[in-house]
């Protein structure tokens, strides 16, 4: 076995079609795609009997570490259009002080900051932009909260791809200075997401890029799509009780769902489903609102603030997938305060050395509250998504100092 043997061996490929999520039509695959026509998101589809035929347990065991061993579920159909950066599987943390400390079951963080650019906006933008080549697209265009921008900026620069990606104003600097550095042309808004959002939307028949927004092209659920795969294989082809998801646009979740169905219907797993929790802040908590309210969309949310900027998303346009992802599992939304966030951050890192991103922070904040509130048993096992590398955000500062000149009292160590 060789490391890049995913990235150079061809293998059988299965995509049938897309279909569009809300009506079920379908749309020819290998041809450039946005929404359907009722302005839905579209899924791809798999000939799932043909890869339960071709695609194998023990064949997976043979293959490199990565997240295109799974290439049989993943529309990339030839290596030459694979774009890659090395999207390593990412590693399965326990937190057991802190399991002990709260009297609870087994938690684990699946740490998604070991991927390119530091966060798991590589799974989906890797995708999208393998699949973007493979199309003949030559300018792709987003918005973003920072993350999914510098991911979109690193590998559609690596492939020659033009991209052009707006940000609200307020966006953290370094994610704004990586995006540019990497090879795009970055624009500051003043606005939220969903105004930048309007921005390319707007700018795709004027200028003639690819919207590559947030579930507005076909491919990024299914990059992200391998979370889910990937996490059942290194449970021994098992799945968590509950899922804890910091939830913005809702890729990642809905994505997992349909990577759990996909994997009964190969023999992979059986019918046992993790509850999925979307967790949101509390000053954008859009799917909160509608989950408590038995909508099946959910409204704009105004004014929305929070530390964790990544899941700063005042209206999604999956909104009822995350929300039947949600009911379909008999899991629950739920927000919580930035204070707690920040807590819970605090917590982590100091109980258990592990640095989290602000969003991945929310989860075990939300995973806290649920325990606390009974909507979580202390007998579930739970798995808890750290979306990004908490380097890449705003650290406490240390003041603290030595004189080395002068004598050092040593009683204070």
């Amino acid at each position: 076995m060789k490391d890049n043997d995913n990235l150079t061996i061809e293998r059988p490929t299965f995509v049938t079609h897309l279909e569009c999520a809300m009506e079920g039509d379908h749309y020819a695959a290998d041809q450039v795609h946005n929404l359907s026509k009722a302005g839905k998101p579209l899924l791809v589809r798999y000939d799932l009997a043909g890869v339960k035929k071709a695609l194998t347990k023990d064949a997976l065991k043979n293959r490199p570490a990565d997240m295109w061993r799974y290439r049989e579920l993943l529309p990339v159909r030839k290596c030459k259009d694979i774009v890659s950066l090395g999207e390593v599987t990412t590693p399965l943390i326990r937190l057991p002080k802190l399991s002990q400390k709260l009297g609870g079951g087994e938690i684990i963080v699946k740490d998604e900051g070991r991927l390119p650019t530091g966060s798991f906006k590589a799974r989906g933008l890797v995708m999208a932009v393998s699949m973007g080549k493979a199309l003949g697209i030559k300018h792709m265009a987003m918005p973003t909260n920072g993350n999914a921008g510098a991911a979109l900026a690193a590998y559609a620069t690596s492939c020659g791809i033009k991209t052009t990606i707006f940000c609200p104003a307020d966006t953290p600097e370094v994610n704004v200075s990586e995006i540019e550095l990497q090879g795009a042309t970055v624009y500051r808004v003043n606005g939220y997401i969903d105004d930048c959002g309007k921005i390319v939307g707007e700018g795709k028949a004027k200028v003639g890029w690819f919207d590559t927004s947030t579930l507005k092209e076909p491919y990024r659920i299914e990059g992200k799509k391998t979370m889910g795969l990937e996490l059942a294989e290194q449970l021994g082809w098992d799945v968590p009780d509950v899922i804890f998801y910091p939830t913005g646009g809702g890729t990642g979740l809905i994505g997992m769902w349909k990577a759990f169905d996909e994997l009964e219907k190969i023999g992979f797993i059986g019918a046992k489903r993790p509850r999925m929790v979307a967790v949101q802040a509390s000053g954008c908590a859009p799917m909160v609102r509608a989950y408590d309210a038995g909508t099946e969309h959910a409204t704009r949310w105004e004014d929305a603030h929070t530390i964790a900027s990544g899941i700063r998303v005042p209206q999604a346009i999956g909104d009822f997938l995350i929300l039947r992802a949600v009911r379909e599992s008999k899991g629950f939304a739920i927000a919580v305060d930035d204070d707690k966030i920040s807590s819970a951050l605090n917590e982590v890192a100091r109980e258990e050395g592990l640095l989290l991103c602000p969003e991945g922070a929310a989860t075990y904040a939300a995973y806290k509250e649920s325990l606390a509130d009974g909507r979580v048993t202390r007998n579930d096992r739970v798995m808890l998504f750290n979306c990004a590398t908490g380097l890449k955000y705003p650290l406490p500062p240390v003041t603290r100092t030595l004189d080395r000149h002068k004598p050092i009292d040593y009683s204070q160590f």
